[in-house]
């Protein structure tokens, strides 16, 4: 029955961090659109603010992320005047001090910025933004090159939750993935976190990487949960190596196929879980006094570029190359590039290259496809209702999720449906129902399994 699954199923279909996803965004929607989104929020709405610093000390083979790797420090430093400039030029389209409920720092790897620019950037947002006393201020960083000297300015900015890449402590996996870390570096850098008083602690881990097996996998966990992490995500290597270049240098010969890709997951979590976490949506798992098991439990959790959040701000505004901010009005995207996000900002212009307005249909399928993710159902008359429709407007996708039950990946009452948590690995197939637009870019996603 699992063979026939896989073959069914293992499509490429997207992650699921918005919709409509990253392939739609189109060039008509520029700085100036942006600039008009920004001007018309109104001055009560709480913002949350992403930046983004494209640069790691080292390229690890596995990565997906916009980044490059900087051997001198002179590119950063460039870059950190670029941020504080944007961060400026946005600010002065907004028509007023807005409030800021999360800021999230991601890469790249953001504490490769030396501390004093960490806190050049932290005062910028704060001398513009009015960032809350309960502001949730959260940041990736890599283990191997975080410094002693980072602490202290890891506490002045505020930090309440950091994210800690390990991926696998396998020396065999390390060397095959160009990311040799070794458990103490982690423990330090935990340690460390503590010291600047980090509440919540995430370490990231994947599997499906090359030489990888359930042994090896499950031993990867036990020393991650040794650390006792508020939150583990357990993501599954996307091999796109016609988008990511670098990743053709990875033993493909090495890598698990899918059904042992499957076996490596089940282990995983089945250790993770016995350990006492309750598992978030399709990748994430949380001690169950952790906020994000609070909102997944009140029904609160939401998805955006970061993964899944308690973040409820209706605004989010990336900073930085490639960020993507999320308007009422739609999602824009900055330029990929340094060059032209150099540029535009040196022209005094917004570096925006794409996005993409929402229409109420958008609206409609991003609704059932993020309850989907975050709760793994949805009542989908109810959500039809919020929208002033009909629920029969999903009657085209009755047929698909009909098939989808007899198959045992989902269950369906009327017009409620949920994937069973022992299915939560498909439940990216059963939100690519509700893709209208899938088609158009599915031939970029990596497989669901």
């Amino acid at each position: 029955m699992q063979a026939d699954l896989i073959t069914r199923y293992d499509q490429r279909v997207p992650r699921y961090t918005s919709y409509p996803t990253a392939p739609h965004f189109g060039a008509d929607v520029d700085g100036g659109v942006y600039a008009g989104w920004l001007e018309a929020l109104d001055e009560t709405t709480t913002l949350s603010l992403y930046l983004h610093v494209p640069f790691c000390a080292e390229l690890c083979l596995y990565c997906g992320c916009h980044t490059t790797v900087a051997r001198r420090y002179g590119p950063v430093a460039a870059y950190v005047e670029l941020l504080l400039r944007e961060i400026t030029l946005a600010a002065a389209q907004l028509p007023g001090r807005f409030a800021v409920s999360h800021i999230h720092w991601g890469g790249g790897t953001p504490t490769i910025l030396a501390p004093e620019d960490l806190l050049r950037v932290t005062e910028a947002l704060r001398s513009h933004f009015s960032v809350r006393d309960d502001a949730e201020t959260a940041i990736e960083i890599d283990p191997r090159t975080l410094a002693a000297e980072h602490v202290p300015a890891l506490a002045a900015m505020g930090v309440t939750r950091a994210s800690l890449g390990v991926q696998d402590f396998d020396p065999k996996v390390q060397r095959a993935i160009g990311r040799t870390q070794s458990y103490a570096q982690t423990a330090r850098a935990a340690g460390w976190l503590g010291l600047a008083g980090a509440r919540s602690l995430n370490l990231d881990l994947i599997y499906g990487l090359p030489h990888q097996t359930v042994e090896s996998v499950v031993a990867s966990v036990g020393q991650a949960l040794r650390l006792g992490p508020d939150r583990i995500a357990l993501f599954g290597y996307a091999h796109v190596p016609w988008m990511k270049k670098h990743q053709k240098l990875l033993p493909e010969d090495a890598l698990p196929d899918t059904a042992e890709r499957l076996a490596q997951m089940q282990a995983a979590t089945d250790a993770i879980t016995s350990a006492g976490y309750v598992a978030i949506g399709l990748d994430h798992f949380a001690k169950p006094g952790d906020a994000l098991a609070r909102a997944r439990a009140e029904g609160r959790l939401h998805r955006n570029f970061q993964g899944y959040t308690t973040d409820a701000a209706p605004a989010l505004i990336g900073f930085g190359t490639s960020a993507i901010g999320s308007l009422p009005q739609g999602y824009v995207q900055n330029a990929a590039t340094t060059v032209a996000y150099r540029d535009a900002l040196t022209a005094g212009r917004l570096p925006i290259a794409r996005g993409i307005v929402l229409t109420s249909e958008d609206r409609l399928r991003r609704a059932v496809i993020e309850r989907l993710m975050c709760d793994l159902a949805v009542d989908l008359a109810a959500v039809a209702a919020i929208h002033g429709r009909p629920a029969h407007v999903f009657a085209g996708e009755l047929p698909a999720l009909d098939r989808m039950a007899a198959d045992g990946i989902l269950q369906r009452d009327g017009w409620r449906i949920a994937v069973p948590d022992s299915a939560r690995l498909y439940v990216r197939n059963v939100c690519a129902v509700f893709d209208a637009r899938l088609a158009e870019g599915q031939a970029r996603y990596s497989r669901a399994l």
